[in-house]
């Protein structure tokens, strides 16, 4: 902003603020350890920092709505009277916000009987009145009637567009009119929906322009209507006292009784102390981290050493020293020293170093004794295939820890390594570690193999808060109130004069690795009973456990690139690159830059007139996102090869160019990273490279897949399994029409296509399978009538029309998805086949957009997660078979409800059918679990 006035009053209307915030993470909630939805504190908090941050006001409130607009509602009973519930996690918000605010020093406005809006009206036009500017921070049009030389709107931007500044000529500009006072004409011409005005009968947003423009006011208008013609005149004369009514309740009150003392708006400091006690409570880790730096140019002054120094001494307690903000240089330094939770200083605990073979041998006695022992290895990379070894931390006992260095000489760490073999091999001893996979495979290249009873911390957490974070940092200071020493304290921070864990003293890395295996022994003891409360051990140790082995397996194993393949389909993407722009550049009648939406944009809107009512950014630019020019192919060819071009771009840069340089430089295989603790429905993710999102449904991203290669003398073999989720939804409704249809073996989408339109099956379109494929699949995914029509062209009565047969259809189906729905509200959960939990908090949420939501996945949860179930037992079983029966083949990589492998030529034939077999048989059900298999030199022939 512009303005270099230093009586700068920004004055916030708080639940427009919160509500926008609510919704900008409906999709995506924060939810705490504990299970509470803190989007709307977040959203309205991280909105309130960023602002402070980039706006600087000198002075700030914040005001709220107090009790009924009692003003408004005697003169007009339906006064907002259609608005809907306010959501509970808005409710649980509301003393959430205060409290920061109260720590923040901002004051909180509200005056009984009036609005948040007449609140904001007077306390701007006293402020202007002082020589103030002043911006009202609200999304609500409401206030452009208020707008003057000194008083604006601030409009915060959604998902991190720019704000918009609204002053005199720019809302002259949106309502075409001459003065901002006319907004309230505006208003009360077209009524408006949000507050429940009524307004004029028949006048929408262009007619009250036109009036407006015509008349200037609603009283002129009414006193010329002799000028309207036919039915529209009749609509205003009968709605006249209906419109003067509507006005009265548009204008914004500027005169409420309530003063404006400016020295209580002073922007101050925080109380960082107590601000820190509220975001612990809610666990805003990052934001108070925000909120430091939102503060730090104004509290920070240059120390002569050259770091920044917060100006105000505020004392803090750190143990039982007394502290003075200014001791503190950062965020870090400050975070630590006003932190609620304990740490390593002040708790009690006995962490040693093991550094002798004679004592390393009486530790391994010790370790032996115990049922359960939690442990940590140090390496000197992230990436376990090029990482050493730097040391190992053991835990049977809550603040007692060892921690063994290893030698940087390979022999020596061997050596030691031998002296822990019969710990790790001894199956009776629980072995528990966070991320156990990490540790797994790193031991595994040494040569030592984790045998036995295991427990991953992070799994066991997924497993019970699948919707949470699941970092040793996080779930410390959640469960343990308990905050570890950081990397980066010991090390410094990333950049070229960082550290290294090896480089520190053994005193240092004791400290910090010894604390790891401590508190995963003590989240052990935490979540181990936890699991069987909630009759999760089953899933936990036979599916999730095991599996973590095979997948580390698969990891360790990796799959051939065919660099050459990549090379020649660079060059062919390439070329159809130049090919496209060209015939773009034809259709268009200029040359332009095509990875600029700002030209693009240009083109399409300005020149070719595509849309005369294209959007814009906030920066000033056309949006051209994907979702923008999809609506738009029907409107000119050049739309077609935009996308693809797009399509192609993408293809070149995030596969084909970038797959080579994630080739190991040691085996020559990409090796690619499967986290079982990303997608809340139980379903893999594949990371480094993310090779589950390879595009399939165009020929172009299926060519990628041929350069997943076998060795010389091997063959890739893909067993894929055939509409699982259908299957199964079928077995779970035991809805028998489709059962039967399966179990006939015929084609499901042509069945429901014969059923759906009453043709015989041999007699079904194309079109009309192809429109039973999306119903099928989107009845799985809660596809309403709305998302029917955009997909298949129906118009939307057709659409429904079709989702009712279809329910007639298959009436158990839907029988099946409304209990699910039942059973959610009453227990706050659904499950898979093995009772994988899906919590849903929302599902009796008064918002029908959130219930809405809440509700899809409540059918679709436990379909997803029962798949997920079922290839995963499926791995297993594969896994213990080729490893009994000595097989040379290796089971590769997972992506959706397909599995890869490696296998001898010899092998072949014995593989092929244990496969299938295998993944057919993996859970039993009333419906046959179809696999087809593939044989190819390459993972594209195979598919």
């Amino acid at each position: 902003m512009s303005e270099n006035n230093d009586k700068r009053l920004f004055l916030i209307d708080a639940y427009a603020m919160i509500f926008r915030g609510y919704y900008a993470l409906i999709r995506s909630p924060r939810i705490t350890s504990t299970g509470k939805d803190t989007s709307a504190i977040f959203g309205f908090t991280n909105s309130l920092i960023e602002l402070i941050r980039r706006e600087r006001p000198t002075h700030l409130a914040v005001v709220f709505d107090v009790g009924q607009a009692s003003i408004r509602t005697a003169d007009y009973a339906d006064y907002k009277a259609n608005r809907n519930e306010t959501p509970e996690a808005i409710k649980i918000a509301i003393p959430y916000i205060h409290r920061i605010l109260e720590a923040m020093h901002v004051p909180i406005l509200g005056l009984e009987g009036y609005e948040a809006d007449d609140v904001i009206g007077t306390i701007a036009c006293k402020a202007e009145k002082e020589g103030y500017q002043i911006f009202m921070v609200t999304p609500d049009k409401d206030f452009a009637q208020c707008v003057t030389e000194n008083i604006k709107i601030y409009k915060p931007g959604l998902k991190g567009a720019e704000f918009e500044i609204l002053g005199v000529e720019e809302v002259k500009a949106k309502y075409e009119i001459e003065d901002p006072k006319q907004v309230i004409d505006f208003l009360a011409m077209m009524g408006d929906a949000v507050d429940n005005i009524p307004g004029l009968e028949g006048v929408g947003e262009k007619t009250a322009k036109k009036f407006l423009k015509e008349y200037g006011s609603i009283e002129n208008l009414l006193a010329n209507t002799a000028d309207l013609k036919g039915k529209l005149k009749e609509k205003v004369e009968n709605s006249a006292e209906r419109g003067i009514l509507s006005k009265k309740l548009a204008t914004i009150i500027c005169d409420a009784p309530i003063e404006f003392h400016q020295e209580q708006y002073d922007l101050d400091e925080p109380d960082f102390e107590k601000v820190k006690e509220v975001f612990d409570e809610i666990e805003f880790r990052r934001l108070y981290e925000n909120l430091y730096r939102a503060f730090a140019p104004k509290a920070e002054v240059a120390s002569p050493n050259g770091n920044s120094t917060p100006l105000k001494s505020q004392a803090v307690k750190s143990g039982d020293q007394s502290m003075q903000l200014d001791l503190f240089a950062n965020f870090e330094e400050l975070d630590q020293a006003m932190t609620t939770k304990e740490t390593v200083s002040d708790n009690d605990h006995l962490y040693q170093y093991i550094d002798s073979p004679k004592a390393q041998y009486i530790l391994v006695r010790n370790l032996m004794a115990q049922n359960a022992v939690a442990f940590d290895v140090e390496m000197t990379s992230l990436d376990e295939m090029e990482a050493e070894l730097t040391g190992m931390s053991f835990s049977y006992k809550k603040g007692l820890a060892y921690y063994v260095p290893l030698s940087k000489d390979r022999e020596e760490a061997l050596q030691t390594l031998e002296i822990f073999r019969p710990f790790f091999e001894k199956k009776e001893i629980v072995k528990i570690a966070h991320h156990l996979k990490v540790d797994y495979k790193i031991l595994k290249l040494y040569g030592i193999s984790i045998e036995g009873a295991i427990f991953d911390t992070m799994i066991a957490h997924y497993l019970l808060n699948p919707d949470g974070r699941h970092t040793m940092e996080y779930l410390a200071e959640m469960y343990l109130n308990y905050k570890p020493i950081t990397l980066e304290s010991l090390i410094g921070k990333k950049g070229k004069n960082q550290g290294s864990f090896e480089t520190l003293s053994v005193e240092e890395q004791t400290q910090f690795a010894a604390e790891d295996a401590d508190l995963t022994f003590q989240l052990y003891q935490l979540f181990a009973p936890q699991l069987k409360i909630e009759n999760l051990e089953n899933l936990f140790f036979t599916v999730e456990m095991p599996l973590m082995k095979v997948l580390a397996k698969m990891e360790l194993e990796g799959i051939a690139l065919d660099k050459k393949w990549l090379e020649q389909e660079s060059k062919d993407l390439e070329n159809d690159l130049r090919n496209l722009e060209k015939t773009i550049f034809e259709m268009s009648g200029e040359e332009f830059n095509m990875n600029s939406p700002k030209q693009l944009g240009e083109v399409l809107f300005e020149k070719m007139q595509l849309d005369p009512k294209a959007k814009k950014t906030k920066s000033g630019q056309y949006a051209t996102s994907e979702d923008i020019l999809q609506k738009l192919s029907s409107k000119h060819e050049i739309i077609k090869h935009i996308l693809e071009y797009r399509t192609y771009q993408k293809l070149k840069s995030t596969y084909v160019d970038a797959l080579p340089l994630q080739i190991d430089k040691d085996d020559h295989r990409v090796h690619t990273s499967f986290s079982q603790t990303t997608a809340a429905t139980g379903r893999l993710a594949s990371v480094n490279p993310n090779l589950q999102n390879i595009p399939i449904r165009t020929l172009r991203g299926q060519q990628i897949r041929g350069a997943f290669v076998a060795n010389p003398g091997n063959k890739i073999i893909a067993a894929d399994y055939s509409q699982i989720e259908l299957r199964l939804i079928a077995a779970i409704s035991e809805e028998e029409n489709m059962i039967k249809a399966f179990q006939n073996g015929e084609d499901i989408h042509a069945s429901t296509a014969s059923k759906l339109f009453d043709v015989p099956l041999e007699d079904v379109t194309k079109t009309q399978r192809s429109q039973a494929k999306t119903v099928n699949f989107g009845i799985l995914y809660g596809q309403g009538a709305f998302g029917l029509a955009e997909q298949t062209g129906l118009s939307r009565k057709e659409a429904k029309e079709m989702i009712e047969s279809y329910f007639q259809t298959y009436p158990k189906l839907k029988k099946y998805m409304a209990n699910q729905v039942v059973k959610a509200q009453e227990m706050g959960y659904v499950e898979t086949i093995l009772n994988r939990k899906r919590h849903l908090k929302d599902i009796n949420s008064a918002n029908f957009v959130v219930k809405a939501h809440a509700e899809r996945n409540a059918v679709n949860a436990p379909i997803q997660g029962s798949a997920a179930d079922v290839i995963k037992l499926a791995m297993i079983k594969i896994d213990q078979e080729l490893t009994e029966q000595n097989l040379k083949t290796k089971m590769l990589l997972q992506v959706h409800d397909e599995l890869v492998f490696e296998a001898p030529e010899e092998e072949l034939e014995i593989v092929k059918t244990l496969i299938k077999k295998e993944m057919e048989s993996a859970y039993e059900t009333t419906v046959p679990l179809l696999v087809e298999v593939g044989v190819g030199d390459n993972w594209l022939e195979a598919h």
